[in-house]
């Protein structure tokens, strides 16, 4: 998608014509689109982090009903526009890089298999969505405690990943981390395992969680 800019819509309603008028065949929807800032751990090389009082202002886009609900495109959502004039749904998470060790001292990292939707049987870090209100480090403590029973202690931070789902764009920070408390419980996935450097090509990654594995793989180093 090129480079990026990350809005909020505030409002949406139709466009001021009918379809008679523009030779269209399908109703057309107008987005209010709201510029904003998002908290992260680094700035973003291919995404444009925008607030009302810079010089992007508020947006305003036109597209079809049928793309709306295509996409889960909704007031309250966050959409992504790339230079090129392309949008899409944003949605943002956050990971976490869980690493211990084994018996033999090598560090190992925490992954989950999914149990869900669309990717299910697809092996990831887990995580979840950032909830209003919460920084990110408090999401990834907060969905791990609900994911795993488990305790964790952010360490640092240590990537974002921006990838281009078919059907919407994810913004994912990702964060080293370490257990404090409690015995792991699968609660929401179908397996997990820890992995050592040696281990880490051994499991079908996610589209999106692949693009660190090579980091992953210096860290456990």
């Amino acid at each position: 998608m090129g480079r990026m800019c990350i809005y909020l819509v505030k409002r949406i309603t139709e466009a001021d014509y009918g379809c008679e008028d523009t030779g269209r065949d399908e109703p057309m929807a107008l987005l209010f689109l709201e510029p904003i800032s998002i908290k992260s751990g680094r700035d973003h090389k291919d995404v444009a982090v925008v607030s009302n009082d810079n010089a992007f202002g508020g947006k305003r886009v036109e597209v079809s009903e049928a793309f709306l609900a295509k996409y889960g495109i909704s007031e309250g959502k966050k959409v992504v526009i790339s230079e090129n004039g392309e949008i899409r749904k944003c949605i943002r998470v956050v990971a976490a890089i869980i690493i211990s060790e084994n018996s033999d001292k090598k560090k190992m990292v925490f992954a989950t298999q999914r149990g869900y939707g669309e990717f299910k049987d697809g092996w990831e870090f887990p995580g979840g969505k950032i909830e209003d209100g919460e920084t990110p480090e408090e999401a990834i403590v907060r969905e791990i405690k609900e994911e795993l029973e488990t305790e964790i202690k952010v360490e640092n931070y240590f990537d974002t990943i921006e990838y281009d789902y078919p059907e919407f764009h994810l913004s994912m920070d990702c964060f080293v981390a370490s257990i404090v408390e409690g015995d792991i419980v699968l609660k929401e996935h179908e397996a997990a395992k820890w992995l050592t450097v040696d281990e880490l090509d051994c499991v079908e990654w996610l589209p999106a969680d692949i693009t660190i594995i090579d980091e992953i793989r210096q860290l456990l180093q």
